[in-house]
């Protein structure tokens, strides 16, 4: 997702070197200067930004996933489809630092080709995942609110953990490209060793688009709008509130639309910058100028999407009421058996220890008696 090709690289360079910056610039822009020091300036805070989204991200996506994993109610099919989307911002935001150190570093990757190319894939493939995990809830609220009387399979969890098996894999042939293309590359100009994208073609960057735009935004958010749509008109059916067991999808509901609006709001920028720089590409806008807002734009909207990873977790306990009452019942038992353990060991070690003190009397009485007998026997010999 990380717009760094060898190009991108070469801006983060003192624009006082001897690089001949009039080449490196395809529109010969006398706007360099203050190009590369935006690019400085990125350079300078995003790494703590990364950091900060990774630690979040790591502690309260792991969370979910234990509150999911040890609640002792059968999971739902929204919550297989929400654990899976918490699983992907997981992975999403462990992949970060390793950005937030090259960024740190002027670029510099120093972690191999073999981790260029799994970091990645990782949140190229989990990027996709929770596009489609989130499209899977939005059906499956759907069809609980808007069809509650259709048996579905759909609505089953056994062929919820099938879906999200078949998601995981798609994701990962569409991330295929980065896998072949990602390398490690010492480039001169720059002075660093990067890991970039080294498309054989111009056109495979357009591709790469083009799929990012349609199978990765725009088919998903038609679907999600459509089932949205009937959503919030079916909340509003007074029959429907009356059916038994709505009440309780309603509350699940209202997360998963929350859910989705912040989705929206942190992809979205991301996405409509990726379809101007296709544009771009065409010439169709073309000027120095804009190409530039366009790279460092594409950097901003990529960093706000990240943050996506580390929001939903507390959205989850802000607006999931089933989710804080489970995340409740989860610790109350892990307290429990803790307490209960340390009762137990107390009571061992007390009893073991009431134990030792009764054979250590038993020993001394015994060893009483013996002396008892023997000056007895001794004083029966003498007379």
């Amino acid at each position: 997702m990380f717009r760094n090709t060898t190009e991108r690289l070469l801006h983060t360079e003192d624009p006082h070197s001897e690089l001949d910056w009039t080449e490196l610039d395809p529109y010969n822009c006398t706007l360099l200067y203050n190009y590369t020091a935006a690019w400085n300036w990125l350079s300078t805070y995003h790494p703590a930004y990364l950091v900060l989204l990774s630690v979040v991200g790591v502690l309260a996506n792991g969370l979910v996933l234990y509150v999911f994993c040890l609640q002792r109610k059968l999971c739902t099919v929204a919550d297989v489809y929400l654990g899976n989307l918490a699983a992907a911002d997981l992975v999403i935001v462990s992949c970060l630092p390793f950005w937030a150190a090259t960024i740190a570093n002027r670029y510099h990757w120093a972690f191999g080709e073999p981790m260029c190319k799994l970091v990645n894939v990782a949140i190229s493939m989990n990027y996709y995942c929770s596009v489609f995990f989130l499209v899977l809830v939005s059906v499956d609220r759907y069809l609980a609110l808007v069809r509650p009387m259709c048996q579905s399979r759909l609505r089953r969890a056994s062929w919820a953990k099938r879906i999200c098996l078949g998601i995981w894999i798609m994701g990962f042939l569409l991330s295929l490209p980065i896998l072949f293309f990602r390398k490690v590359k010492y480039v001169a100009k720059a002075g660093v060793t990067a890991c970039y994208l080294a498309y054989p073609h111009p056109d495979w960057e357009i591709q790469r688009n083009i799929t990012n735009n349609v199978v990765g935004f725009l088919l998903p958010v038609i679907v999600v709008a459509y089932c949205s749509r009937h959503i919030v008109i079916a909340l509003k059916n007074g029959q429907i509130r009356k059916t038994p067991g709505v009440r309780s999808e309603r509350k699940a509901t209202q997360l998963v639309l929350t859910v989705l609006t912040v989705f929206l709001i942190c992809w979205t920028p991301y996405q409509v910058v990726r379809f101007l720089d296709t544009l771009d590409y065409f010439q169709v806008t073309p000027g120095c100028l804009w190409g530039h807002i366009l790279d460092i734009s594409i950097q901003l909207s990529t960093y706000l999407a990240y943050a996506n990873s580390a929001i939903n977790p507390f959205l989850y306990v802000i607006v999931g009421r089933h989710f804080r009452k489970r995340a409740k019942e989860v610790f109350r038992t892990m307290l429990n058996r803790r307490l209960t353990e340390k009762s137990f060991l107390t009571v061992n070690f007390t009893s073991s220890g009431k134990l030792d003190t009764q054979r250590i009397q038993c020993k001394q009485l015994v060893k009483q008696t013996v002396m008892i007998q023997c000056e007895q026997l001794v004083k029966q010999t003498v007379t």
